[in-house]
């Protein structure tokens, strides 16, 4: 990232030298929507998760849907059932981003430039879906527009919460020019 010359750039994003601070609010109109199945038990996790959604919150709206897992039931059910819950809440035109081992890898830089392409195509809303112990049904892999894995190693699904809204704020400092990336 330079900041020379008339604007500084960031691998192909424009900022005048007056936007250093926060670019992205002028025009972010993008809605995040995290979509998990079961509550967050770890307190710890659970602050976590507070605290960068509600950092978040400085550069776009975003809400939270944690839907009912389906306790004493066969995996098989599990990942149907809660299959049909995780595509209710999602809105048809949202752009599902689904988190599956088996997606492919972005760094943060990376991610960052996804956010802000959505963000500047007009993307109504963005929704990170994470499903329940035994996976995702096929319904919910095909509903979704692009698979996406934090990391090759095994993540608890809580643990996988926390990384996600870290690098969404992440995204948003590095698209803003805030030194937060650089810790």
């Amino acid at each position: 990232m330079t900041w020379k010359g008339s604007g500084a750039t960031l691998k192909g994003l424009k900022f005048k030298p007056w936007e250093r601070r926060r670019p992205c609010l002028r025009r972010m109109n993008v809605k995040l929507h995290f979509v998990w199945i079961g509550k967050t038990r770890n307190d710890a996790c659970a602050a976590l998760i507070d605290n960068y959604l509600e950092r978040i919150k400085h550069f776009a709206p975003c809400e939270v849907s944690e839907l009912k897992e389906l306790s004493g039931a066969d995996e098989k059910r599990a990942i149907v059932t809660e299959g049909r819950k995780l595509i209710s809440a999602i809105e048809r035109d949202d752009f599902v981003a689904l988190l599956d081992e088996e997606g492919g890898a972005l760094d943060s830089p990376q991610f960052a430039r996804f956010i802000d392409k959505h963000r500047q195509a007009g993307t109504k809303r963005l929704a990170f879906v994470i499903g329940g112990f035994a996976g995702v049904s096929d319904e919910v892999k095909e509903r979704a527009d692009m698979r996406l894995s934090l990391s090759r190693m095994t993540l608890t699904h809580e643990l996988a919460r926390v990384i996600l809204t870290e690098q969404v704020y992440r995204a948003f400092t590095l698209l803003a020019g805030l030194p937060y990336h650089k810790f």
